[in-house]
């Protein structure tokens, strides 16, 4: 399955939601795996621009758009979503060209 870095950041009410119920991120993790199919491979909290990083796998650029907009729809994040491509696919990718 394609992999995506998704990356996310709270807001106002999404901070008091994180604040009040920590466990809620947790529940949303399984509503999108649940929902879409999709895989979390990883995710950190992180300090900067972006609250948090999330690694997950998805059966393709659809469900990833489908699940962003459902997710930013709350009103408690903002994403923004990359595919992600293996290194070693990179490489033999560039050896065709």
């Amino acid at each position: 399955m394609p992999v995506f870095v998704m990356l996310t950041t709270l807001t106002d009410e999404g901070m008091k939601t994180l604040k009040n119920k920590p466990e809620r991120i947790k529940e949303v993790d399984k509503e999108v795996i649940d929902k879409y199919g999709v895989k979390i491979l990883a995710q950190y909290a992180v300090m900067g621009p972006y609250d948090f990083v999330n690694i997950i796998e998805a059966p393709d650029n659809d469900t990833v758009v489908k699940m962003a907009i459902e997710l930013g729809s709350r009103g408690t994040i903002r994403t923004l979503t990359m595919p992600a491509i293996e290194i070693d696919r990179l490489i033999e990718d560039l050896k065709s060209i």
